[in-house]
């Protein structure tokens, strides 16, 4: 805990010290998840904040980060709202229907986007994308951005120099996952994934012998959590989330799995140092206590045999004390 992590199971320090894939979701993991409307097209007959005011309040009832960019200006009745996973939302409003959502839901309700000059530009300056249907209309288009936490590419590149490998996995658009891949030092990125997806691409992973860490913080990201060597989840993601996780970042800091990997294998080392020290002195002083080496004159009296199993067990409970002086 005073390393900012909360171990849900006991395993992972055994385990942890094999990672050699570390996945990252983007939103709410590798930024903040405080998204903000970057630019909004409106080829509606509403006015900007009419729309916005429309999108605000479907939003509020989403769990997705993306919701945290809207703010209700005027409450609206909201019926028959509905989560399409990996894809978006529906709900009615005054008798119409709306859909806030991405690629994959415009291709499922086969609409045509006549918008793509819009949408590039939207995309090209690192925006999530939302298109705003109403009755089977694109009747906006709205790009959100989000910040990058401050210390993860740093966390990046020091995972680099310890071989091991950094994969983006996320529901964003290919465009958009590349520019903040970039930005990070992100070599590998899964983009326009859905949810189940996202669990069978880390299932993939581990059944051919890798040892997967997955960190995630949406409902979208629980079944890849769960079928991860190690998932974690960070401290103000979603309930789901942090249900299905090993390993919680209290403090919301992706440095502290480094620190993790560090303690699991400094963990490691000090067992082994103890079972080694335990066999060596079992090894010497056992004979000595069953009085096989008194024809070399060699012998121990039962209270110093008492007194040397005692220094034994202190031996090795100092050692293991060292684990928690560890400089990380």
């Amino acid at each position: 805990a005073k390393k900012g992590l909360f171990l849900r199971n006991s395993e992972v320090l055994e385990k942890a010290r094999t990672i050699d894939t570390v996945i990252f979701d983007k939103t709410g993991t590798l930024t903040y998840g405080n998204l903000k409307v970057f630019k909004t097209y409106n080829y509606s007959n509403y006015k900007d904040n009419d729309l916005i005011n429309i999108v605000s309040n479907i939003e509020k009832n989403s769990s997705h980060p993306i919701s945290t960019a809207f703010k209700v200006k005027k409450k609206l009745e909201v019926t028959n709202f509905k989560t399409i996973n990996g894809k978006g939302i529906k709900a009615s409003i005054n008798k119409k229907v709306y859909y806030l959502g991405n690629n994959s839901l415009l291709k499922d309700l086969k609409i045509k986007d006549n918008y793509k000059e819009d949408y590039n530009n939207l995309i090209n300056n690192g925006c999530s994308i939302i298109y705003v249907i109403e009755d089977n209309n694109i009747i906006g288009l709205i790009g959100v951005k989000d910040i990058v936490r401050s210390n993860v590419k740093s966390v990046i590149k020091k995972f680099n120099d310890n071989n091991i490998e950094v994969i983006m996995l996320t529901g964003d658009n290919e465009v958009t996952a590349g520019i903040i891949a970039k930005e990070l030092g992100i070599t590998k990125v899964i983009s326009n994934v859905l949810p189940k997806k996202k669990a069978s691409t880390i299932k993939d992973l581990v059944s051919k012998g890798r040892k997967v860490i997955m960190v995630g913080d949406g409902i979208n990201d629980a079944p890849a959590l769960v079928n991860a060597t190690i998932g974690i989840s960070v401290n103000d993601g979603t309930d789901v989330a942090m249900d299905s996780a090993d390993v919680i970042l209290m403090n919301n800091d992706i440095s502290n799995i480094l620190d993790l990997i560090k303690i699991s294998k400094k963990a490691y080392l000090i067992i082994k140092e103890n079972l080694f020290w335990a066999f060596f002195y079992n090894l010497l002083m056992i004979p000595i206590a069953m009085g096989l080496l008194e024809n070399y004159g060699i012998s121990m009296s039962p209270m110093f045999a008492s007194i040397a199993m005692t220094i034994s067990s202190l031996t090795v409970v100092i050692n293991s004390l060292r684990l928690s002086k560890m400089n990380l």
